[in-house]
């Protein structure tokens, strides 16, 4: 047989795959679409979201896959596959912070597919408002960064809000420099959201020393800016870029290789447990000799694993502080219910922010 004959066998093959895919791709949108129904019957007509099944469907996926496609890449099929069949039923509206093109967006797709229709905002606050006020089924918000530490604007929006924190993800942050000038030295000027302008800094300090450095209110807007301004640049990301018709100078500018950051999901209520969960609360005690040691001590008594503490100011009075605290575990499992009762007698405040499944690594 021919090398040609061969080709022409397999493309064929390929094709007869295709059909089959394409068939069972309708039948599960189908099933979809009959799950909605029989919720709908019983009564549930609210969010037909449900995080806790999708981890699992995912799991169950990446667990089961066999390649040559990777565990990730099989994961982001199936999770756009299950955001255009959640799409046929109730198209999720998603807030995040914006505009257009943002790491931010980038995040709120990764976690939720393309299905939804996301809403770019502002500022942190107002994906907050927009998801308090039901104008928005969910928000995405960024909490911290490898390089750069924590959001404090997030945590101090999570004292007053009454959302809860229904997923995470972590998302890699790739820094480019980019233009509309196309020689790098005419550049006098660059903007960028304050994170990005820090998480380059060693480079800007090497490549771009006497170039004043403009922080505005996100990597997209930067983009903008920079498209608008003569002898300007951004620091962003590719989506942005490419939004904006900028020219990429420099790629990859980011001062650690893994720099990454964390963002969090908001909703309205908080999942139920999958197995492999994350809870998240804010607590405080008053100021005095062992105060925080004492009511941590409930964490260790039960063998809960505390995996972030971030201290705030509580504005309640000078160098009176609150703790954003991470357990891992979720809020029902037995032995963090225990701590969670005994550091509410001991704390002054204690919050449960969610419980959510953890993050893939």
């Amino acid at each position: 047989m021919s090398e040609t004959v061969k080709l022409e066998s397999v493309r064929a093959r390929i094709d007869a795959i295709d059909d089959e895919i394409l068939r069972l791709i309708n039948e599960r949108a189908q099933a979809a679409q009959e799950v909605a129904r029989i919720k709908r019957a019983a009564g549930e007509d609210g969010d037909l979201y449900r995080p806790a099944r999708e981890v699992e469907v995912l799991n169950r996926i990446g667990a089961a896959n066999g390649g040559p496609l990777t565990d990730e890449d099989v994961i982001r099929l199936f999770r756009e596959l299950m955001s255009a069949c959640l799409a046929l039923q109730q198209p999720l509206q998603v807030a995040f912070l914006g505009p257009q093109g943002t790491f931010t967006q980038e995040a709120a797709l990764k976690h939720f597919g393309h299905g939804i229709r996301a809403l770019a905002l502002e500022s942190v606050d107002a994906v907050f408002r927009e998801v308090e006020s039901g104008n928005a089924d969910y928000g995405v918000v960024p909490v911290e960064n490898s390089t750069e530490g924590v959001v404090t604007h997030t945590l101090d929006c999570f004292m007053v809000s009454p959302l809860q924190i229904v997923g995470e993800l972590e998302l890699p942050i790739r820094h480019c420099l980019a233009s509309k000038e196309t020689d790098w030295s005419a550049i006098c000027q660059v903007f960028s959201h304050p994170q990005g302008l820090a998480q380059c800094r060693a480079w800007l300090d090497q490549h771009l020393p006497g170039v004043q450095r403009l922080p505005v209110s996100s990597t997209a807007e930067a983009a903008r800016r920079a498209a608008e301004t003569p002898q300007s640049a951004a620091v962003a990301g590719q989506a942005a870029m490419q939004h904006y018709g900028l020219t990429v100078l420099y790629s990859n500018i980011q001062d650690g290789a893994a720099n990454t950051t964390r963002f969090l999901v908001l909703g309205d209520h908080s999942p139920p447990p999958t197995g492999a969960d994350k809870t998240s609360i804010v607590v405080s005690r008053a100021d005095k000799p062992g105060g925080l040691a004492t009511l941590l001590a409930p964490l260790v008594r039960y063998g809960l694993n505390m995996s972030r503490i971030e201290s705030r100011p509580s504005r309640q009075g000078m160098w009176q502080y609150v703790f954003f605290i991470d357990i891992l575990g979720h809020a029902e499992d037995s032995n963090l219910r225990r701590a969670l009762d005994e550091m509410q007698q001991l704390a002054s405040l204690l919050k449960i922010l969610g419980s959510y499944p953890r993050a893939a690594r």
